[in-house]
């Protein structure tokens, strides 16, 4: 993994996240998600901040605020839009290539910089499917970004589920499609029907 090979799938994500999160209607927000005990609200606020505060502040090397960590996003009516401008400065943040080097320090361990960027390649990619599919919309991915999302979750599956961030893997066939496997991979059933409005 290299800035050449994963930028580029980051940008592809968090411009599909901008527009999933465009598309979230108010009034769902206290609706349940198929994360338990997670409604949309709890969701797109974790969502939001490890995507794009978490993204630049990682970038940065420096630890996100507590201001943050307890902020609820959504009760700015604009969260959607704040979102897609915090992602761009993240981005921006990820642009230097020099940003790249090294590890980052992630308090109870230390992932070299390129695999923290893939880790948030796929927090933006399957929660935002999570919040897609809660909200009646579709989160939709390259294939490019299917195959190295599928890779980032099976390298990392195991210790996601040691810390319940995971469920137990969904059963689909070998020969579905990358993103379906990666949702699967992850505890996510990919044939979860959207819930769309009544």
């Amino acid at each position: 993994m290299t800035y050449d090979t994963t930028f580029p799938l980051l940008t592809e994500c968090a411009a599909e996240a901008a527009r999933v999160a465009r598309g979230v209607p108010a009034g769902r927000l206290d609706e349940p998600t198929h994360c338990a005990g997670w409604d949309v609200r709890t969701l797109v606020n974790h969502w939001v901040l490890y995507t794009s505060h978490g993204l630049e502040h990682r970038a940065r090397r420096i630890p996100l605020p507590e201001e943050l960590t307890a902020r609820d996003f959504t009760a700015d009516p604009d969260w959607a839009e704040a979102y897609a401008g915090q992602l761009e400065r993240a981005l921006d943040a990820w642009r230097d290539p020099a940003v790249w080097e090294g590890e980052i320090d992630l308090g109870s361990m230390a992932l070299p910089a390129a695999e923290i960027a893939a880790l948030i390649v796929k927090e933006l990619a399957v929660h935002g499917w999570d919040v897609a599919t809660a909200t009646g919309q579709e989160f939709r991915v390259s294939e490019d970004a299917a195959r190295f999302l599928l890779g980032v979750v099976e390298r990392h599956a195991e210790i996601y589920r040691r810390y319940d961030g995971f469920a137990d893997p969904v059963p689909v066939p070998e020969d579905a499609p990358a993103f379906a496997r990666a949702l699967a991979a992850s505890g996510r059933d990919p044939r979860q029907p959207a819930r769309m409005d009544q």
